[in-house]
């Protein structure tokens, strides 16, 4: 715990039903009040799309989020799904939600076995649809 905040068993819990039940489609994450563990804040309902997710996410904070993405294989090979992590760090947060969210993320995103890719996001453009997908596709984690 390199911020020394902990990760709610929760957080753990919901996530093993998103990735083995497809309980719900995204889960949002934030500090608790007192800054000393990570814990659920937000569960998405099955079948809510990706819009949905993006307009959950706090215009003016940060949060962690998970989403289980959806895709049409380019080459025609079907639907697929990779679980997608977010690292929410809007410009307009305050600074010092992001440099928690920030040194905080590596101890949460390690008990969430399965992630496909990551995303760490400043702004609506870095999370949109396609630029998104085009993350998921090509595979791996970007800033």
């Amino acid at each position: 715990m390199a911020s020394g905040v902990g990760v709610n068993d929760e957080c753990v819990t919901k996530f093993q039903e998103l990735k083995l039940g497809h309980k719900n489609s995204y889960i949002i994450y934030k500090l608790s009040d007192d800054l000393t563990e990570v814990e659920v804040e937000k569960l998405g309902e099955p079948g809510a799309d990706y819009a949905s997710f993006v307009a959950a996410l706090p215009k003016d904070d940060c949060r962690y989020a998970v989403y289980d993405f959806e895709y049409e294989q380019a080459d025609g090979g079907g639907k697929r799904t990779k679980i997608l992590f977010v690292l929410w760090s809007p410009d307009t947060a305050k600074i010092k939600s992001k440099m928690l969210y920030t040194s905080s993320k590596a101890d949460l995103r390690k008990k969430l076995v399965g992630i496909g890719t990551e995303v760490q996001a400043t702004d609506a453009s870095e999370v949109d649809f396609e630029t998104v997908l085009d993350k998921v596709t090509r595979g791996g984690t970007t800033a």
